[in-house]
């Protein structure tokens, strides 16, 4: 004979055997009720009710006796409860509460909105749902907030909210990218479409504040319209009292911000995705700070969306950063972007640096492409060049050189001679201000003959925006290094080695360097303008120029600038992978300790 105690002081709510049932170990026998709280107790082993002392609505205290039964030793036929394994796991049945969620959850997946799935892909589109799963790691997002539904209850049926406003139209959550944790959001434009509404906003801000409290590098898929005019469940006026902008602004130089744009994407998106330090966008994107109802509604006309933002007048003016081929192209180059800023690699490979010896002509005049050279000192397959419609007369890429991550800026004397324009000068500064906030080194390649002069230059801005160079490489924390190409002259140069040939770690040329206050051909004709014009024979007076400027060159050739120190050495072009990786790695080498003198 077995006695089965009360485990604490209640009241008993339930009795579910009788004298003489035959009990399954586990089964239910008798329910006492303490705090507003159940507490069932259990038969502790298969046997038959011999005695029932609980009764329904008397108080026990704990050791009070319930039950006292025979055990059988086995699974005794006609017990009161469920069969329980002596694990406690129950058999798989899905219960009413859990099936609720699962279906409230599927409704929110592609496979339960055909419909809408099929007018994406009729338009050769990705969902938002189809965007998150290629950029994150397989099963390894957790989505945030998927069963809001639109703000709608005055306007729309619960069961058209959950029906056709799933998630809100954001999808947000976290996952990883090659392992690396990231916050991932993309707005649905099969939801109203892509608007900004009361919960996606709240959603937004949740997970902002989790990126910045986590460190979580973001990626957001921007598409759709600006704030939602029809929520009606707020009680706000305005709603300008939203934080999204504020926590996304604030984001800026903490984390890594990528934004990813195709189709439309106006207003409040275009906002966000203009906060990103990297923008990628498909070739049927447009992007605008208003869309075509703002536009009418200022009074400034009636225009088509496809008449309004074109990518190709960004990818002009800089604010796209990437134009990928479609969206797997975009995540791609996500991906790409964020493997770049999480770390060195250990496996990598490079291609013959005899190679270099030969990219850059003896023919001081002739141009060549730099990009090679990029591709060349990089380690293979390792350069993500960013803003390549732009600043022309400047490249600047991320890459890696033996497995670390470095930005290159590099003048191209393809274009403007590699002169520096006012949009190569912001080009430059805003790539390197990302490089020093994500603690990325910078390496310069410089052949440039300086600024870009005359008054179309300055007509707009180029005081301002060549001398913010200055502002920041002068204020660099990360180190950088100078390799002169080819022309070092003036300004330009200088701004090419963060102000100054002695402020990088390392100022080394390859032989074709040369440098000069100003390019040789104005120096001469500025500082011997009185010599030439006393020569009255025009022949002999350009040969004099000619003679000058070779005298000019000769002074300013790199291996003498390397004897008057002005620069660190003359290097053999296959040597150059050498001088980055030494600065890398002392860069990256502990501080030794302290000495005491004496």
């Amino acid at each position: 004979m077995e006695r089965v105690v009360s485990p604490l002081q209640g009241t008993v709510v339930a009795v579910g055997v009788a004298v003489g049932d035959a009990v399954a170990a586990g089964a239910e026998l008798v329910v006492v009720e303490s705090m507003k709280m159940e507490h069932a107790v259990l038969a502790p082993a298969a046997g038959r009710i011999v005695t029932v002392t609980a009764e329904v609505g008397a108080t026990v205290l704990p050791g009070d006796p319930l039950v006292e039964f025979e055990e059988l030793g086995l699974d005794a036929p006609g017990s009161s409860g469920p069969a329980v394994t002596p694990s406690g796991v129950t058999a798989p049945v899905i219960r009413a509460d859990l099936a609720e969620v699962r279906d409230r959850h599927d409704r929110t997946l592609d496979a339960r909105r055909p419909e809408a799935v099929a007018r994406r892909h009729d338009r050769g589109r990705r969902t938002a749902r189809e965007n998150v799963d290629d950029l994150v790691d397989a099963g390894s997002f957790v989505e945030y907030a998927p069963l809001v539904v639109a703000a709608q209850r005055r306007r729309r049926s619960h069961e058209e909210l959950v029906e056709r406003t799933p998630a809100d139209g954001l999808v947000g959550g976290i996952g990883t990218v090659s392992g690396r944790s990231v916050v991932a959001m993309s707005y649905d434009y099969t939801v109203l479409a892509g608007t900004q509404g009361l919960w996606n906003h709240l959603k937004k801000d949740r997970l902002f504040e989790l990126a910045e409290r986590l460190r979580l590098p973001v990626v957001l898929f921007a598409e759709g319209g600006g704030g939602r005019p029809g929520d009606t469940d707020g009680l706000g006026v305005s709603g300008l009292d939203c934080m999204a902008f504020h926590l996304f602004g604030r984001l800026a130089g903490r984390v890594p911000l990528v934004g990813l744009a195709s189709g439309y994407c106006f207003a409040g998106n275009a906002a966000l995705l203009g906060c990103c330090d990297l923008v990628i966008a498909t070739p049927d994107a447009h992007i605008a700070m208003g869309g075509p109802a703002m536009i009418e509604g200022g009074g400034l006309g009636v225009y088509a969306p496809d008449e309004i933002g074109p990518v190709g007048v960004h990818v002009a003016n800089g604010v796209v950063d990437v134009l990928a081929a479609d969206e797997a192209d975009a995540v791609a180059t996500a991906r790409r972007w964020l493997a770049l800023l999480a770390g060195p690699v250990a496996e990598w490979e490079c291609a013959d640096q005899a190679l270099l010896r030969d990219l850059v002509p003896e023919r001081r005049t002739r141009a060549y492409d730099v990009r090679a050279v990029v591709e060349t000192v990089a380690d293979t397959g390792s350069v993500l060049e960013v803003r390549s419609g732009f600043g022309r007369s400047m490249v600047t890429a991320l890459a890696r050189v033996e497995g670390r991550t470095i930005g290159i800026v590099a003048n191209d004397p393809a274009h403007l001679g590699g002169a520096i324009d006012a949009d190569a000068a912001d080009k430059a500064s805003r790539f390197l201000a990302l490089c020093d906030r994500s603690g990325v080194p910078v390496v310069f390649l410089c052949d440039t003959p300086g600024f870009m002069v005359g008054p179309e230059s300055e007509a707009v801005g180029a005081v301002r925006r060549m001398a913010q160079l200055f502002v920041t490489g002068a204020n660099l924390s990360v180190p950088c290094g100078t390799v002169v190409l080819r022309k070092g002259y003036g300004l330009g140069a200088q701004a090419m080695a963060a102000g100054s040939l002695k402020a990088p770690v390392f100022c080394v040329a390859w032989p074709t360097g040369e440098f000069g206050g100003m390019n040789l051909e104005g120096a001469v004709r500025l500082g011997m303008r009185r010599e030439l014009d006393a020569i009255a024979d025009p022949v002999e007076r350009e040969a004099a120029f000619d003679a000058m400027v070779a005298r000019m060159y000769e002074h300013g050739r790199a291996v003498n600038t390397a004897e008057h120190f002005e620069i660190d050495d003359v290097i053999d072009p296959a040597d150059t992978r050498r001088w980055i990786a030494t600065m890398l790695r002392a860069a990256s080498a502990p501080a030794g300790d302290e000495v005491t003198p004496g």
